[in-house]
């Protein structure tokens, strides 16, 4: 049986990356332009700059993932784009792309969502994996507890009723004046501190919540950080950090082994942006073996926003034979269910 190249293209928020992946198990390349050094200026992304680096590298990321794959562009058998939801203006250079490779190439157009991506990274650092699986997507954008019944078929068992976990890491952050990106720089300012020496409140709700809520936790940061600073008192920011990364943890983990229970399955995946924070990874390790499940996270690089995702979901959807049309639009806001 041939093998089948799916194109994947990446361009939601300040990444520019393309990629190829052969059967939706192996990657061939993935490339990854970042905007990192351009936004850290403005402490944050800018998403009309970041619309208009994309413009610059969409051409050059896809040229050389198809040259890196060893390939041809009349190689590729279907090119798979993110179309939502992220910054729009983001989102359109990647669609226009996707839209005109697949005409000239006059192959399928697969439009992925930015959620399913990020699960789908799981499958490409664990190849033995298989649905039913729960995943705990948690990024700057996004908190959600999806239950992958099959292959794209999709039960949102919880989401973030403010702000997502990596936002609050961003936002808490810049209080303790760390540079962006925030999430990496106040894990590595965690590690140095007491996770215990603070304690900061755990948003559970109602009980058997499976929703998350982190605003109040933000809010509980900045004012113990005003008031210490009000009364000029000493503050360690190595122990302001680890407290709140680990009332941000303990949170994510007990309620996703809640999610666990509740559907009956006994694999859970990590992914987004903030599953490469490694005390989020051994906290979900531990509690996942003392409940007998198995506990699955992609390689780091697989974490952050990549076109090796958007091409591995954008596979499945090829067998299935789910295809966009050049009427295609992107979408700020996208939700996953019937998308």
């Amino acid at each position: 049986m041939p093998s089948t190249w799916i194109l994947g293209i990446e361009t939601s928020c300040d990444e520019t990356s393309a990629s190829v992946v052969r059967d939706g198990s192996y990657i061939a390349s993935n490339i990854v332009a970042s905007q990192i050094p351009i936004h850290r200026q403005y402490g944050g992304v800018v998403p009309e700059v970041a619309s208009r680096q994309h413009l610059e590298k969409i051409t050059y990321v896809v040229d050389k993932a198809v040259d890196d794959a060893g390939l041809g562009l009349d190689d590729i058998d279907g090119v798979a784009v993110t179309v939502g939801p992220g910054l729009i203006g983001a989102l359109l250079v990647g669609v226009a792309a996707a839209k005109a490779y697949s005409y000239a190439l006059n192959i399928p157009f697969i439009p992925v969502h930015h959620l399913e991506a990020h699960l789908y990274a799981n499958f490409l650092s664990n190849t033995e994996l298989a649905p039913p699986l729960l995943c705990l997507v948690v990024s700057g954008g996004h908190t959600s507890l999806i239950l992958l019944k099959d292959h794209l078929e999709y039960e949102i068992m919880g989401t973030t009723r403010d702000d997502a976990a990596g936002e609050a890491f961003d936002k808490i952050a810049r209080v303790l004046g760390l540079p962006y990106p925030g999430g990496p720089a106040l894990e590595e300012l965690a590690s140095q501190g007491d996770p215990q020496a603070v304690h900061f409140p755990r948003a559970w709700l109602s009980k058997d919540s499976l929703e998350f809520s982190f605003s109040g936790l933000k809010t509980a940061v900045m004012n113990y950080m005003r008031d210490k600073q009000g009364n000029e008192e000493a503050v360690s920011l190595p122990d302001v950090a680890a407290s709140f990364q680990a009332a941000v943890v303990e949170v994510l983990v007990v309620k996703t082994i809640l999610a666990a229970k509740k559907s009956g399955v006994r694999d859970v995946c990590l992914a987004g942006g903030v599953a490469a924070n490694s005390t989020l990874r051994e906290q979900f390790q531990r509690a996942a073996d003392q409940e007998g499940l198995r506990f699955y996270f992609p390689e780091k690089k697989l974490c952050t926003d990549n076109a090796a995702m958007v091409a591995c979901a954008g596979y499945f959807h090829y067998l299935a034979e789910e295809f966009g049309t050049l009427a295609q639009e992107a979408y700020a806001n996208y939700p996953l269910i019937n998308a």
